[in-house]
């Protein structure tokens, strides 16, 4: 069995070829400048729907690489509440959702801060609010002082993926770990962001969460790398569209000797994509925000409102009035009634599906001259 990286000597002094990988790094810098560029351009409110979208699907996607589900309104509402962003349709949210969303707002919304021992078992006591993991008890706000194993398969056939470092080593390296982040200002921050997820997961110190945590100190540092709290582009939403490949890479590198370039190009690219896809969601806030600045004073109620906005977010399913009274909170005459008055006033138009129950969507006349 070839040895893991944490087993060679001075296993830290990491390198990489940097030829391979200055072509790929400068597209990434340019296109986080073009991104900062355009945002700035869409005005306040705009731009503070884009940074609360993406904060939302942060959250709810690197939760949900680890197979965790979050109900995205949930995580929606916790963090404009913390935000103080005022949208329509806030609901509460359960103790875990806000738990998580307290770590990544601290790690971005905070970014400039230090991360110390005590910041860190603060995220990680977040995480877990009921000191389980599902139906497993995990030591919380602690380092691990057990073996951890990654492994995959039925009983009798695991498969061991990676085999973290004896847990009497955690603090040390941990130590060293925190040393390093609060105090090395050579590196270019995004390529310490690379870095610095790669060497909390090698380290693995927690029993649980992780990946959670080596995310969020991701996104604290391409905060930093940005200057800047509101986030545009979700890393954890690339990652989890490329998680096979996020795997393979981390468990071909976790066996080189201290050559990480294999990681660098990997990550470079998945940001890289994460930015691209940012600007298909651009375009669906800029979409809205034009939509309502031509409607500023056309007569809308407050459900109209909140059904308008799940539209333009992407609401999922079809959009029935038995829908629309069950989100609105109200009966389906009211809906109806609702819904004829936005058709009257070119807003939403039935599809041309035939059946018992009618869909609607966002008229073709609004989409046109979006």
């Amino acid at each position: 069995m070839a040895k893991y990286i944490y087993e060679h000597k001075n296993w830290t002094n990491f390198t990489w070829d940097d030829k391979a990988i200055s072509a790929l790094f400068g597209e990434v810098r340019l296109m986080q400048g073009k991104i900062i560029g355009q945002m700035n351009a869409l005005g306040f409110s705009a731009k503070e729907e884009a940074s609360l979208t993406t904060l939302t699907l942060d959250v709810v996607k690197s939760s949900e690489i680890e197979g965790e589900l979050l109900n995205y309104d949930q995580v929606r509402s916790s963090i404009a509440r913390r935000l103080g962003i005022d949208i329509a349709g806030l609901v509460s949210s359960n103790r875990h959702v806000e738990g998580v969303v307290e770590m990544m707002l601290d790690a971005t919304q905070r970014h400039t801060l230090p991360l110390t021992e005590e910041r860190l078992l603060g995220w990680h006591a977040a995480l877990f609010p009921t000191g389980y993991s599902g139906i497993y008890k995990i030591e919380v706000g602690k380092y691990r002082t057990g073996e951890m194993q990654i492994v995959s398969g039925a009983m009798g056939k695991e498969k061991v993926h990676y085999e973290a470092a004896n847990p009497k080593l955690v603090k040390a390296e941990m130590d060293k770990f925190l040393y390093w982040f609060n105090n090395e200002n050579k590196l270019d921050l995004v390529l310490k962001a690379a870095i610095a997820h790669f060497w909390f997961i090698i380290i693995h110190p927690f029993d649980d969460g992780n990946g959670r945590i080596g995310r969020a100190l991701t996104d604290m540092l391409l905060a930093r790398a940005e200057d800047s709290s509101e986030r545009f582009y979700s890393m954890s939403s690339q990652i989890l569209i490329e998680r096979k490949q996020y795997y393979e890479i981390l468990q071909k590198v976790q066996h080189s000797k201290e050559d990480i370039t294999a990681w660098l190009e990997w990550f470079l690219h998945c940001l890289k994509n994460a930015m691209l896809a940012t600007t298909y969601t651009t375009q669906k806030i800029i979409d809205k925000a034009e939509f309502w600045k031509r409607h500023e004073h056309t007569p809308i109620n407050e459900r109209q409102r909140l059904m308008l906005n799940k539209l333009f977010d992407g609401l999922e399913g079809k959009l029935q009035t038995s829908k629309w009274a069950k989100i609105t909170k109200t009966s389906t005459d009211t809906a109806l009634r609702d819904i004829k008055d936005l058709i009257e006033k070119g807003i939403l138009q039935q599809t041309n599906e035939g059946g018992r129950n009618a869909n609607y969507q966002l008229s073709k006349i609004t989409t046109d001259t979006l």
